[in-house]
């Protein structure tokens, strides 16, 4: 290639990267406004206004109160959430190269259900805190099994999934039927939902997100290189294996954190990742960024509909995400085929 070619091509990514950086940005504007709105929103209306002075000057009133120790650590689970499911869903998608692919093919969603009704079953998952560290285990647990017997292939893993996940609720709803009161504790944590979430502890969840959204990013460039094939992936000086196994790690750990933290939210993982696939133009770091950023706006106007949606209380968000991920699931075999499934 010619200098002058050089020079075009060069040219060419810095127009592209303009706008890209743009869209980022005014993502990150939108993820901030909804925030501030989410803590408004309730049975107990705050304005914007009191909202920033609740975070930023606090003076211990009512409307202050309400801000800063419930609505505030709710909108910050949903930030966590709504990022974890969707990158993870985006992970899922590149690796396994199935645009159909979602978290819950890995069996973390069926994993964390089935520790949470063998915990309740053998009364050791009673609360919030036993609730979410048998999620936890279940969904790690489940995922390393499909991850050891799927590992050789997409296809394979994918089945694998679809097998193990069958299975463990399958098992599961056996449990429940023939013990009335673990299906009674187990119904409370299958909601998916943000209400009362924010209560639990937090902190090991919410730090294992963070770090695995550092992670994504850092591998991204490497998954890039993986979407162009395994031999151009070794080419370019890409370890196939390792990139392989260790993007496996941060799906289990960003939709197993997630899960245990809210319920299982489906849909989140399926839908971001198709919303920016155009902006992203077939770049994987892009994608990762932009989802990472598009799944908190998705999650808190999801949960703000939920509050407002009945008069009578609060629909679980899950339900507000499972209505729009229908359609968008119809969509999006409609546009890639039955076979991608």
């Amino acid at each position: 290639m010619t200098v002058a070619g050089r020079a075009s091509e060069a040219a060419g990514k810095n127009r592209r990267a303009v706008p890209q950086t743009a869209l980022l940005v005014g993502g990150l504007v939108l993820l901030a406004v909804l925030a501030v709105l989410s803590m408004g929103v309730g049975a107990r209306h705050v304005a914007p206004g009191e909202v920033l002075r609740a975070l930023f000057d606090y003076q211990g009133t009512d409307d202050h109160v309400v801000v800063r120790d419930v609505r505030a650590p709710r909108a910050l689970l949903a930030v966590a959430v709504g990022a974890a499911l969707a990158v993870a869903g985006a992970l899922i998608q590149t690796l396994a190269r199935n645009p159909l692919a979602e978290p819950g093919i890995l069996g973390v969603t069926a994993g964390a259900g089935f520790a949470v009704t063998l915990g309740s079953a053998a009364g050791l998952a009673g609360g919030q805190a036993g609730e979410l560290g048998f999620a936890i285990v279940g969904s790690v647990a489940a995922a390393l099994l499909v991850a050891a017997v799927g590992r050789t292939s997409p296809l394979r893993l994918v089945l694998t999934g679809v097998a193990v996940t069958a299975v463990l609720n399958g098992v599961a709803l056996g449990l429940r039927l023939m013990l009335p009161d673990t299906f009674d504790l187990y119904r409370f944590w299958s909601v998916g939902t943000l209400a009362g979430r924010e209560q639990a502890s937090l902190s090991w969840p919410l730090t294992a997100i963070a770090v695995s959204l550092a992670g994504a990013l850092l591998l991204s460039k490497a998954l890039n290189a993986l979407t162009l094939g395994e031999n151009v992936a070794h080419t370019l000086g890409a370890n196939v294996g390792r990139v392989r196994v260790t993007t496996l790690v941060l799906i289990t750990v960003l939709s197993g954190a997630a899960t245990a933290v809210a319920g299982p939210i489906l849909f989140v993982g399926l839908i971001v990742p198709h919303l920016v696939r155009r902006p992203a133009s077939g770049s994987v770091p892009w994608l990762i960024a932009y989802t990472m950023v598009l799944g908190p706006i998705l999650l808190l106007a999801a949960d703000m509909a939920a509050r407002v949606l009945l008069p009578t209380g609060e629909v679980p968000v899950a339900i507000v995400t499972a209505f729009l991920g229908g359609p968008m699931l119809i969509w999006a075999v409609r546009r890639y085929g039955a076979g991608s499934l």
